[in-house]
């Protein structure tokens, strides 16, 4: 959808070379947009859930047909390997699958209550829902967002980042395809107003973000006078621990691809690897060598393991982080400088992945989420230690535990304040299973059951079945009134 006259660029991470000029929305497009929504609730809404879900569906069979166009331009416009996007691209129908089951299926109950009465309860759409997502993932976090409060009848506006949004671009037009009417899903590009716009807008019922903490608390405090239910994934700093009884290779495998993945800018990415003393000197000798054999290059490549970052920012963000960290007193263990590429990567925004050992774990680069593909090491003494050191940041999004002992592995996964923790795994995700965080990480939950009732409101409704008057105000006898 296009109103606005203005315009912004969209650049390709690894080349600097334009993609695309989109309209850059104002306040006009994002009333037109939810509008749109607004008017398409009923429409959306009166369908039976069962026709919802054959949409749904054919949303997948859409999304499936172009998966490899869609894995090239999404690596095109964030700069994530091909060899990710791929793979990435080929679970995201499922989500359309997934929640097209729960249509016919989202169920209220019926509650015993004192008294000749019927009560029941319903769960029925919140109504136009607001999805501002992010540019690292762009097309599997719009999904999450839109895949659910579709199924449960809600219409939606996806506003995703400006520096990644083709691929969501792409999805309005298999939506299109798949029959959805006009307004259910509208997709409107645009840069921070248009973030804001939609989230103090009066007839946007919910909002949900996947961001940065600050623009979730901004977000917070845009919606607040108008009472809108909220979302919230931000920030994480995860922690991946590793104990001396642990398979040491696969725990190294394991923590390069939960650091480095997506260049590390991903908020669930395990930045910091705790590991216990006995085995930190050999731990650190390896995974210094793995990383620095990490292959940085052009993400179009299938060989590619590392690609650029998003921007000329973020190169300049995580190198100011780990030059802090060595002032510090962290050892720079591997990387620690911008990755030099021939034509045509040259300008792209390239970092070579980066090892810092610290034993304390309280400085900066272990402590805030740099966004970019750097790693801290730390060594812990104990399991106390390393679960007081895993807890001892603002966040709590994801962790990881590497060990072979049943018993520790589920006493640390239940001390760790995280909302997804992996044991002996990293980055397994699936529709059906919740995904949030604690703290600074924000609340609600995607995914699953919990993601019907996010995307629902109850509703109570009471039927007197006496057959006597109630006779409220025929005697003054103490009777219950209420």
């Amino acid at each position: 959808m296009a109103v606005s006259h203005a315009n912004f660029v969209d650049e390709n991470p690894a080349t600097c070379a334009v993609l695309a000029e989109l309209p850059d929305a104002d306040i006009e497009t994002v009333n037109a947009a939810v509008g749109a929504g607004r008017r398409a609730l009923a429409v959306w809404q009166e369908l039976a859930p069962r026709e919802r879900g054959r949409m749904l569906n054919r949303i997948a069979d859409g999304l499936e047909a172009k998966l490899h166009a869609l894995a090239q331009l999404e690596t095109s416009d964030n700069g994530r390997p091909i060899r990710e996007t791929l793979a990435q691209q080929r679970i995201i129908p499922a989500f359309y699958r997934y929640f097209a089951g729960w249509c016919d299926k989202i169920e209220g109950t019926t509650v015993p209550v004192e008294g000749d009465y019927l009560n029941y309860t319903e769960r029925v759409p919140v109504g136009v829902c607001a999805a501002i997502t992010p540019w690292n993932h762009p097309l599997l976090i719009a999904t999450k967002k839109i895949a659910p409060a579709l199924a449960c009848g809600n219409t939606v506006v996806v506003k995703p980042s400006e520096l990644a949004p083709l691929s969501v671009l792409e999805l309005g037009r298999v939506a299109l395809e798949a029959g959805l009417p006009e307004g259910a899903l509208t997709v409107v590009t645009g840069r921070r107003e248009a973030g804001q716009a939609l989230s103090t807008h009066p007839l946007v019922d919910r909002v949900d973000l996947t961001g940065s903490t600050a623009t979730g608390i901004a977000i917070q405090q845009q919606a607040a006078p108008t009472m809108k239910r909220i979302g919230l994934e931000l920030g994480g700093k995860a922690a991946n621990i590793v104990f001396a009884d642990a398979d040491l290779d696969a725990a190294i495998e394991g923590a390069l691809f939960a650091g480095y993945i997506g260049q590390g800018q991903t908020c669930i990415a395990g930045a910091r690897v705790l590991v216990e003393q006995s085995i930190a000197e050999r731990f650190v000798e390896v995974f210094g060598s793995c990383a620095d054999r990490l292959r940085v290059g052009d993400p179009l490549h299938q060989s590619t393991q590392i690609g650029p970052q998003i921007s000329a920012a973020a190169v300049e963000r995580t190198h100011s982080y780990v030059s802090e960290a060595v002032e510090e007193g962290a050892t720079l263990v591997a990387g620690g400088e911008r990755a030099e590429l021939d034509e045509p990567l040259r300008a792209g925004h390239f970092y070579r992945p980066t090892v810092l050992f610290t034993p304390d774990h309280r400085i900066r680069a272990a402590q805030e989420e740099i966004f970019g593909p750097v790693v801290t090491i730390t060594p812990f003494a104990d399991e106390k230690e390393a679960i007081a050191i895993a807890n001892d940041v603002p966040f709590g999004l994801g962790a990881g535990v590497w060990t072979q002992n049943v018993a520790r592995a589920h006493r640390v996964a239940r001390a760790l304040r995280a909302g997804t923790t992996w044991v002996n795994d990293y980055h397994r995700i699936d529709p059906a299973s919740p995904w949030g965080g604690f703290a600074l990480s924000g609340y609600g939950r995607e995914n699953g059951v919990e993601a019907i009732r996010m995307f629902t409101e109850v509703k109570s409704t009471w039927v007197r079945l006496a057959s006597a008057d109630a006779g409220w105000y025929a005697t003054d006898s103490e009777q219950r009134l209420s």
